[in-house]
């Protein structure tokens, strides 16, 4: 093809894309409506399990490994495996109580499940409200919610802490979460998840 026939081709193309019809944005209103929606629809699934990587930073150390977190109401079960390290342990608490289990000099016991993982992880985690982020709904407390054209969360701003959800799989309903990064200066929590299990709703 010569050189007037190629820059008229592009000219077309150029011309389809600019005149493809776009889906227009739902109002904020309505955004937040849905959202709320979806958390009233969660809030069903009290019994909740997902499977996944975690990595975890603070700009100077930090940790990975494979996750399993089991939430049974408001009592839960994270168990961590990090092959590289051959490093492995168990959080299992309730509010008012956590127990670390498969450190040196263990188990540790308190009632505080962050302040667990900081002293012998050195993980700055906010683990109660990481049980709403991870299933991309509000922890308690005020929140900005910025959507997606799919309507899902893709940013969430709580806390001081700035959520991205990076991917939800669709195929689930509602749709989950399935890479979340949360940021808060240099602390880093990044989620991949590849397996979420949701206990039926309550009728």
């Amino acid at each position: 093809m010569n050189r007037p026939g190629i820059l008229a081709l592009l000219a077309l193309v150029l011309v389809g894309c600019a005149g493809a019809p776009r889906r227009p944005a739902l109002p904020a209103d309505d955004l937040l409506l849905a959202q709320a929606a979806r958390e009233a629809q969660l809030a069903r699934h009290a019994d909740w399990r997902l499977s996944g990587r975690i990595a975890v930073s603070d700009g100077r150390d930090g940790g990975s490994g494979q996750i399993t977190w089991i939430q049974r109401g408001e009592r839960y079960e994270i168990t961590l495996n990090a092959p590289v390290s051959r490093r492995s342990w168990r959080l299992v608490g309730e509010p008012g109580h956590a127990r670390l289990e498969g450190l040196d000099g263990g188990p540790f016991s308190s009632d505080s499940a962050e302040a667990l993982l900081q002293e012998h992880l050195d993980w700055t985690v906010p683990l109660s409200d990481l049980a709403a982020w991870v299933r991309g709904i509000r922890a308690p407390g005020s929140a900005s919610i910025r959507f997606a054209d799919s309507g899902l969360p893709e940013r969430m701003e709580q806390g001081g802490w700035s959520i991205d959800y990076r991917s939800f799989d669709q195929a689930l309903d509602p749709p989950m979460p399935s890479r979340v990064f949360a940021t808060r200066g240099e602390r880093r929590v990044r989620l991949q998840v590849g397996d979420w299990s949701l206990a039926p709703g309550s009728p």
